[in-house]
């Protein structure tokens, strides 16, 4: 268990000496029950391509990599925005895990145990596994042995219940990772397969080939849309409507709600304010004298007290003259202050001294398998705390020993650095917050504007005269775990899937906010509604138009020289070298449409109107140049099988999951 003793300690220097459990790729096989106390209907949280998930199942799987975050980040504070992207990563794997087996199953495909074992523990070690910093050795690489002794750790019996739950971990690590391999493996074959089966041809080649040999160099004028005015022309509802049908499958879209809503703040009373201002005068008088500083501090400020060494880098900037300027001595104190909600006062529990800023360390082989290692440089506050102790008390080439988990290491002080001024500073912080009784009020106004504004127009003309901002969201998912920046508003979105149009929401508690809803718009619909989509479209039906108007003024031209004459302030300009593989026209951008039409004139030939991106534009072709470069078709196809092999994972494992039978019900369970 050596291996997962280094894992789980926290600190810098830990994590290089090991390193930590990186994150797998797909969650195991969770646990199942029958035993719900949802009706049946509900007790499913998806099904993937015929295979149920259990909300059992679902749970455990988050709860699983919810552990695995921790020992990977060596913390446990996840903020929301965290935890829901934990939650979509469980998801996703259970789509990769249920969407590759049923295509594998559907053409013979599989890991055998034998090839599994073999990526895993053979001469052939799957990348998964070997990227793994808790088998590096000393020098950043894999080792084997390191493998090798933690798979043989696995197989111990420990009696001690601390060391039964670190082997218990340690088999959910490798069985993280042993999945992580059947599946990406199984990936890699299946993308393998499908890569002798996708290839570029002899035309593909010619055609690549060409794009590159003939260019030429293009004389123009452009007349930008935007500088008609959008009066000049007449663009109707019928046009409108034209582009919507054209385009309607650009507007696919989930079932999805829109909503208003409204905040009040949860925000500390004058009372709170002078509460807290009262305690501290009453812990003035204890913290200034008190021999026992640690605990004072400890019992009643937002801010713990360690009793750690702290340089000048390491004091809150506003302390830093009260710690170390002219007249800092053990015992000096500051006055309460007031300073963003905070009340807080400081006391100098020791000035006046120095010692080392850092130490440079060595990590002694715990074997002769292994070499020393030498760790670098480290201040204080980057070890842990009980190393921190015995190397900064250590001098320069003693060694000490720490245990660490269920292992012992010792270290070597390799060098110290010269001594700078240290303090240790206490600081007694405590913030004003709400009390129970400024909540509840604060709730109880918030449950008035629900009884007094029970509909839609009321809870708008409500908020308008009470000067509340009316806020709205829209395009909400089932799957939305957040509205705009409110913390843990995931219910809202719950309660929107679940009101009908036009109710308004119960108080939800949203971090520092009570927030209040009106459901504004429900859309059922496959496609978004073309009352969304009028806009966008109505600019493209303006463009339409505008290329008509420029183009009627360019009737009957022939030269460049007269398109530049009728279309006032513009200049005739040059694109250089332009082919069938440029990705800009001149200084004009993105211009397909123009870049083939120009290679399609006759040297000196002045083109009709052409619609762009951007503008209409006129164009005169010089001489073509076609480079006299030799074909070689067994070199382009390679070339052009290059670039599929790069898209093609992406693209065919994403078509995989599109095409595959997904029902996603996470909404009645998050």
């Amino acid at each position: 268990m050596a291996t997962l003793g280094k894992i789980r300690n926290h600190g810098v220097l830990l994590l290089i000496i090991v390193g930590v459990a990186m994150l797998a790729f797909i969650i195991g096989d969770f646990l199942s029950s029958s035993n719900t106390y949802f009706s049946r209907s509900r007790e499913y949280v998806g099904e993937i391509e015929g295979q149920k998930i259990h909300y059992t199942e679902y749970e455990a799987a988050k709860e699983q990599l919810n552990e695995v975050y921790k020992i990977e980040t060596g913390r446990s504070d996840f903020d929301e925005d965290m935890v829901a992207d934990m939650n979509n990563r469980v998801w996703q794997m259970f789509v990769a895990d249920y969407t590759m087996q049923a295509q594998a199953k559907k053409i013979g495909m599989t890991v055998t145990s034998d090839e599994l074992s073999e990526l895993c523990i053979g001469n052939n070690i799957h990348q998964i596994i070997s990227s793994r910093r808790a088998f590096y050795d000393q020098t950043g690489q894999f080792n084997r042995n390191f493998l090798v002794q933690f798979l043989n750790s696995l197989e111990q019996s420990p009696e001690n219940p601390e060391d039964q739950a670190n082997l218990q971990q340690a088999k959910t690590y490798w069985a993280y990772w042993e999945k992580a391999v059947r599946i990406t493996y199984l990936q890699e074959k299946y993308i393998s397969l499908l890569s002798n089966c996708i290839t570029a041809n002899k035309l593909d080649a010619k055609y690549a080939f060409d794009g590159r040999q003939a260019s030429v160099d293009v004389e123009f004028v452009a007349k930008p849309y935007f500088s008609v005015a959008d009066s000049v022309v007449k663009v109707t509802d019928a046009d409108v409507k034209a582009l919507y049908k054209k385009h309607k499958n650009e507007y696919k879209q989930e079932p999805n709600r829109s909503i208003a809503y409204v905040a009040f703040p949860i925000v500390p009373s004058q009372e709170d304010t002078l509460a807290v201002e009262q305690k501290m005068e009453q812990l003035k008088d204890e913290f200034y004298t008190t021999d026992d500083v640690m605990t004072v501090v400890n019992l009643n400020s937002d801010e713990l007290f360690d009793g750690r060494d702290l340089g000048v880098d390491d004091v809150p900037e506003e302390y830093k003259d009260f710690a170390f300027g002219q007249g800092a001595k053990t015992g000096n104190v500051t006055d309460i202050k007031l300073e963003n909600n905070v009340y807080s006062m400081a006391r100098l529990v020791k000035a006046g001294y120095s010692m080392p800023d850092s130490v440079e360390l060595k990590a002694i082989a715990m074997d002769t398998t292994q070499n020393d290692a030498e760790l670098g440089w480290y201040k204080a506050s980057d070890l842990d705390k009980k190393i921190a102790e015995q190397a900064f008390a250590a001098k320069k080439g003693e060694r000490f020993t720490v245990t660490m988990g269920m292992n012992d290491q010792t270290f070597e002080v390799m060098n110290i650095s010269a001594p700078t001024p240290k303090v240790q500073l206490a600081v007694l912080a405590i913030s004003v917050s709400p009390s129970s009784k400024t909540y509840a009020a604060l709730f109880n106004q918030a449950k008035q504007f629900i009884v007094a504004n029970n509909s839609e127009e009321k809870f708008n003309e409500a908020a308008a005269e009470q000067g509340l901002p009316v806020h709205p969201a829209y395009n909400l998912s089932a799957t939305t775990n957040k509205v705009d920046n409110l913390k843990s508003s995931r219910s809202i979105v719950r309660w929107a899937f679940q009101a009908k149009q036009g109710q308004i929401s119960d108080v939800f508690e949203c971090g520092d906010r009570f927030v209040i809803a009106a459901l504004t718009e429900v859309n059922e619909d496959e496609f978004r509604p073309f009352e969304q989509v009028k806009n966008e479209l109505r600019f493209e039906a303006l463009n339409n138009a505008k290329f008509d108007y420029i183009a009627a003024q360019l009737k009957g031209i022939t030269t460049l020289e007269e398109a530049a004459d009728k279309l006032e302030d513009v200049e005739i300009q040059k694109a250089e070298g332009v082919t069938f593989g440029s990705y800009r026209f001149g200084s004009m951008g993105n211009e397909p449409a123009v870049i083939g039409k120009a290679l399609a004139l006759e040297a000196g030939e002045t083109s009709a109107p052409v619609k762009g991106n951007q503008a209409v534009y006129v164009l005169r072709a010089g001489e073509k140049v076609v480079n006299d470069a030799t074909f070689d078709e067994a070199s382009e196809v390679a070339q052009l099988n290059s670039r599929y092999a790069y898209s093609l994972p992406y693209q065919a494992l994403g078509m995989v999951e599109k095409k595959a039978d997904i029902k996603d019900n996470r909404f009645n369970f998050q």
